[in-house]
């Protein structure tokens, strides 16, 4: 009996959630165990007259009587009447749960700390501590009619779950997002009728569009028509679409918070999660968004795909992050919302009738979201078709989905990805602003610079075309004794790889570095190279951008293939002016292209030259740098 009264005791001194993890695992969730790192108050007890248990027995019974410090803080902590009236639904629900349980903890629970302790006493045998004082024998409902607070009392185990309903209630999808999806809480802060402002949300014009089957056949045909249009903050920015006809975008120069349809308790936080960076001498207008995130969010908030190459994880790179953030939060809640708002409705409608109206929901959830997105599943996974949106079913999600790409540069492959696999039917918007004057202009050394054009059939055969040019037409004028010190920049680690195969197979005098190279070894590779002892150092992109090294005693450079970003460039020539020697008029630079790198060729010399370059018959053309005025 002793045994039954104690289980019985500990497990209405738990709540159901603790009472299901207690039968599946025969212990607490560690969720509740003891805090390490902060003493508790000293407590006394007295112990009975047997007390020859064994060590293992009283450390068990230790553990369940004690409460973490956490829910001692909660416990101190007053719980709203909703809550408390919910708690005690909760435990009237649960009770034969917690007659069923003690059967199975006098059997089950008990079988297994036998196995554990090699045979000791039931851990849940504890009514012996609990008899042992006289606040501990009396019922919680003896000890509140005698004012003794026992809701934090280790010796008793039963803490209170706390909950917060102040904040529960502001950002409960069942009492706010479903009011907002109806309208009733927006029909007084938007003009006209709820519904006609409810129409008028982006999130709804996107997703309740329905495309005709002629419409995909143009998107998978026709060519996109494009238009360009110049903002104040982002610049230069290109449209394309093949539904809609050309036009240009323009920003909104005011940011009306109403006109967003942000879901409501966005409208409360956003403010104070984005004050950071807002500026004290902004315009009240401008007090929700910076210039940038205005822009960017105006772009968004359209539903349509936006390419931004100018992100600096220094300077702008958090700011765009939070807006595109609000962007992704406002759309989940809203998809929620609309979720949960047409559950309402299947429940109060009648058997029987057939509804249409509420399909919402996708096949399935993806768990891989590159490699699997927009894919049929193989299996239907117990999904509700009627839920199911028509787009889905019709395998049309690529059209419907919504793409932002976010880069530091103009990279082609960041560029094929944006041009070739995004769909959204609502059309591409790109920033492409294009530099004036490249990283050429901070080169700071007298340097010639020869760029070297090679012919290429496609973009595949360029890596080839440039491997065989470089050995055939660049290297023989380097292999000469005289043209010592030369540093080959290689962006690619692949082709860095096939360099030093090759460079190993003619059995040149070369020493290379990479960004797997250990630290002694870059150390003897640089030692090397600054005293002459090897002729050639193969250096990766890689390489320079995580560690920044200065190479000393480079006399020619050549770069293999121009630099991803292109501050690289005036970099790796200016190391030269490490050697000591400004005047040196051996110094040489030799540089490849093809017309596969225009944008690359565009950042290091800027948009002019790089038009002629790419259009000119010559193949190779001369600049000079650092020429004394």
């Amino acid at each position: 009996m002793g045994k039954r009264r104690g289980g019985r005791e500990l497990l209405r001194g738990l709540s159901k959630k603790q009472r299901k993890h207690l039968r599946e695992f025969g212990e607490e969730h560690p969720f509740h165990d003891k805090v390490p790192g902060r003493p508790e108050a000293t407590q006394v007890c007295e112990l009975s007259d047997s007390s020859d248990k064994s060590s293992a027995e009283s450390d068990s019974e230790t553990e369940v009587e004690q409460v973490s410090v956490y829910h001692k803080l909660l416990a101190t902590l007053k719980t709203s009447p909703e809550s408390e009236s919910e708690e005690e639904e909760e435990e009237d629900e649960s009770e034969p749960e917690a007659e069923e349980s003690e059967t199975e903890m006098d059997s089950e629970g008990s079988q297994e700390s036998r196995e554990a302790d090699g045979g000791g006493e039931d851990q849940n045998d504890v009514p012996e501590q609990e008899e042992a004082t006289d606040t501990a024998e009396q019922t919680p409902s003896q000890q509140q009619a005698d004012g003794i607070d026992t809701s934090c009392d280790p010796g008793h185990g039963v803490v209170e779950e706390f909950t917060d309903v102040k904040h529960e209630s502001e950002f409960s999808l069942e009492t706010n997002f479903m009011e907002e999806e109806s309208g009733d809480c927006n029909a007084d802060k938007r003009d006209g009728s709820s519904s006609q402002a409810f129409s008028e949300d982006p999130f709804k014009q996107h997703m309740d569009k329905e495309l005709e089957e002629k419409d995909v056949e143009k998107m998978s045909t026709l060519p996109k028509t494009s238009s360009q249009s110049q903002w104040p903050r982002l610049g230069q920015v290109t449209f394309s679409s093949t539904l809609e006809k050309p036009k240009a975008l323009k920003a909104d120069k005011e940011v009306d918070v109403k006109q967003l349809y942000l879901h409501k308790p966005l409208e409360s936080t956003w403010p104070k999660v984005n004050k950071q960076f807002l500026s004290s001498v902004n315009k009240p207008s401008d007090a929700f968004f910076t210039p940038l995130q205005r822009e960017l969010f105006c772009i968004m908030n359209t539903y349509r795909d936006l390419f931004y190459p100018e992100r600096n994880a220094l300077t702008n790179g958090e700011e765009i992050r939070h807006a595109y953030c609000l962007h992704a939060l406002n759309h989940v809640l809203k998809a929620n919302s609309q979720v949960l708002s047409n559950n309402a409705k299947k429940r109060n409608q009648k058997p029987g009738a057939d509804n249409d109206d509420h399909r919402d929901q996708g096949l399935t959830r993806p768990k891989h979201l590159m490699k699997h997105v927009n894919l049929l599943p193989l299996d239907s996974h117990g999904v509700d078709f009627s839920r199911v949106r028509m787009l889905n079913l019709n395998n049309w999600c690529r059209y419907y989905r919504q793409t932002l790409l976010f880069s530091a540069l103009q990279d082609p492959q960041v560029n094929s990805v944006f041009n070739k696999h995004c769909f959204n039917y609502t059309g591409q918007v790109a920033v492409r602003n294009v530099p004036l004057s490249g990283s050429i202009s901070r080169v700071v050394v007298q340097l010639p610079h020869v760029f070297r054009r090679l012919e290429a059939e496609s973009l595949t055969s360029v890596i080839d075309t440039r491997f065989q040019f470089f050995i055939d037409k660049v290297l023989p004028e380097y292999r000469d004794a005289i043209m010592s010190h030369t540093l080959i920049y290689v962006p690619s680690y692949f082709d860095y790889v096939r360099l030093r195969n090759y460079f190993k197979k003619e059995e040149l005098n070369f020493t290379h570095i990479c960004e797997y190279t250990k630290k002694a070894g870059v150390c003897r590779a640089r030692r090397f190279f600054l005293k002459g002892e090897k002729q050639f150092l193969l250096f990766t992109e890689r390489f320079h951008f995580y560690k920044r090294y200065t190479i000393k005693g480079i006399r020619n450079l050549i770069f293999y293939e121009l630099p991803t970003y292109s501050h690289f460039y005036s970099e790796i020539c200016n190391m030269m002016k490490a050697t000591g020697n400004g005047g040196d008029a051996t110094w040489t630079c030799t540089v490849l292209y093809s017309k596969y790198d225009a944008q690359k060729l565009a950042a290091v010399v800027g948009i002019e030259r790089a038009a002629q370059m790419l259009q000119s018959k010559k193949n190779v053309h001369l600049f000079v740098t650092g020429e004394s005025e």
